[in-house]
């Protein structure tokens, strides 16, 4: 850092000064004192509202169709009026399974507009999970696309509380394939429901306050049943007032923004590659773009040439996602082809970014700034955010919290309620990370006994394993339950793929445990290796081996020939790799 940058409590300070756009105040909320922003907007209807200070901008993109804001507002008004007409109340919930089309953002709005609490249902589920989230969730409304309605047709009869299914098509211009009418749910095409859009239509006259329900987004379930965590509106507009924060706090400290070379304001183009399904997509994502006046700009599957034809031709300044979609981006073989030069952010989220990653962002986007966050779907996304020359710095780190999010690193052996002050603190204190913040979901919806483990006085146990150095950066060490005990000692598989990824061959990786009958567990790695590249497992060990401790060097090496399993949220499923290359006997 050189001497005239301030520092980020001095930035703090001026940004969220009294009277400022982000100063804060003291509000008990369900017998809780929390910090929040004294001026953020009241709901999301006002979030759309905001939309309309660019009425003629193009806000969706997909193939040859463009939305502007203002098309977008009626047909999501519209939307709310036939929801309402389908018996839709406040409170009602209103699913959406659907790849990413512009009628998945419509829908939201949409139902937001109506005064139900939205699901966004994960598109990658299979039909009796898509009924267990339909079912579970107590959905009235489905709004899906083909593929989704033929997962759901065998198990329809598993949701009682559906009674309209609304059908996207994917074959632009045509209408869908309802297939076979059902006894009981009405199987609607989307558009015809739609119908008309006045021009003049304006949104339905319902309430919504700003503590009230606004969404129910199922946990990624990478271990057991995914549990709907239900967010409020105060939660979604919190992320949505952090992520302005952050942009603010980086310009006012480092300059820069989305401007061209004459300083003058441009209008942020994001390529959207992952799900709107995922709280990141939707909240960190969709909604920000909307109050922000940006271009969405989706297509019909993730493609890293696609990606940067895309780039060039829609002169796109952000893109992301998770760390995975940058690295494709940067190693497809015809990179050099495209203009990126609009590239303002390559930013991303969901899973552990490697250091590696930032420093070739850094090359090769000498216009474009790095960037990572670090939330979880029950954090509403955004708990801290690190970019520019802190990102750069600090590369294994996810930022400092948001002045509204308190965070504490507490034993695992902890038994209060709430971190005290007697825990023990410094930078090299590790343990589970505790959240508290306005932007942390109420509960885990009819779960209440989940809920009471995971949220106690308004704090979050994260079940990420942690620690925060002098100047309060996060550093995200592991998962909880990734964490590798060998021998008693703790094997961080953050730290051990970081150090795998700076080997000029690895292309990903994921480190796991491998069993062992002496010292519990084994490090074992899992590597993809880059192409055009040769390496010998030796090799790789050594590599680690100059870096990390003995302990730490994986003993396992696993070449994978196809790209690592995911979730749609962007993390390695490493269950489904130990149970693949680790068989119980």
């Amino acid at each position: 850092m050189t001497d005239n940058i301030i520092s980020i409590v001095e930035a703090d300070a001026q940004l969220t000064a009294p009277g400022q756009m982000f100063e804060m105040e003291t509000v008990a909320i369900r017998g809780v004192d929390y910090r929040v922003w004294k001026h953020a907007p009241s709901s999301l209807k006002t979030v759309l509202d905001l939309s309309l200070r660019y009425p003629d901008a193009d806000f969706l993109v997909y193939e040859d169709e463009r939305y502007t804001f203002s098309q977008h507002y009626r047909m999501a008004a519209t939307m709310a009026h036939r929801l309402v007409d389908f018996g839709v109340v406040k409170g009602d919930r209103v699913a959406i399974a659907a790849r990413n089309l512009p009628e998945w953002v419509v829908a939201f709005w949409g139902s937001v507009l109506s005064g139900a609490i939205t699901v966004p249902i994960n598109a990658w589920w299979t039909g009796e999970e898509l009924a267990y989230g339909l079912s579970d969730s107590g959905s009235k409304v489905a709004i899906v696309d083909e593929a989704r309605l033929e997962r759901m047709r065998p198990n329809l009869d598993q949701m009682p509380d559906l009674e309209q299914i609304l059908v996207i098509t994917e074959h632009r211009g045509q209408k869908p394939e309802l297939g076979a009418p059902h006894a009981r749910i009405a199987i609607r095409d989307f558009n015809e429901v739609m119908g008309e859009v006045a021009d003049d239509v304006e949104a339905p006259a319902i309430e919504i306050n700003t503590d009230d329900d606004a969404t129910i987004f199922y946990t990624s379930g990478t271990t057991g049943r995914p549990k709907g965590a239900v967010g409020t509106h105060r939660n979604a507009i919190t992320n949505l007032m952090n992520l302005i924060f952050s942009g603010q706090r980086s310009t006012l400290r480092f300059g820069g923004g989305n401007v061209d070379d004459k300083g003058e304001s441009i209008q942020n183009a994001y390529l959207l590659n992952i799900p709107l399904f995922h709280a990141t997509g939707c909240l960190a994502v969709m909604i920000a773009n909307t109050a922000s006046g940006g271009k969405l700009v989706m297509s019909h599957h993730f493609d890293a040439g696609q990606a940067l034809g895309l780039i060039q031709s829609e002169k796109i300044t952000t893109f992301g996602g998770v760390p995975t979609i940058a690295m494709q981006i940067l190693d497809h073989p015809d990179f050099d082809q495209f203009d990126t030069s609009t590239v303002k952010s390559v930013s991303y989220g969901g899973a552990p970014a490697p250091p590696e990653l930032v420093r070739r962002i850094r090359a090769t986007f000498p216009g474009g700034q790095p960037g990572n966050g670090y939330g979880l779907t029950e954090t509403s996304a955004a708990v801290a955010l690190n970019s520019g020359p802190d990102y750069v710095a600090k590369p294994d780190s996810c930022g400092p919290a948001i002045p509204v999010c308190d965070v504490a690193i507490v034993p695992e052996d902890y038994v209060g309620d709430e971190p005290g002050a007697d825990l023990p603190k410094g930078p090299e204190v590790t343990g589970e990370l505790w959240i508290k913040g306005p932007n942390v979901v109420r509960c885990y919806w009819n779960k209440p006994e989940e809920s009471a483990k995971t949220f106690t006085k308004g704090w979050l146990r994260s079940g990420d394993v942690a620690r925060i150095d002098e100047e309060g950066f996060i550093f995200i060490v592991d998962r909880a339950k990734d964490m590798i005990i060998r021998g008693g000692e703790n094997v961080y598989s953050v730290e051990v793929e970081g150090a795998l990824f700076e080997h000029p061959a690895v292309a990903d990786a994921a480190v796991i445990g491998v069993p062992h009958p002496v010292l519990g567990e084994e490090v074992g790695a899992v590597i993809v290796v880059r192409p055009g590249h040769v390496v010998e497992a030796e090799e790789l060990m050594k590599h680690v081996a100059a870096r990390l401790a003995k302990f730490s060097v994986p003993t396992h090496i696993f070449f994978y020939d196809q790209p690592l399993p995911r979730n749609p949220a962007g993390k390695i499923l490493k269950r489904q790799l130990r149970d693949e290359l680790c068989p119980k006997p």
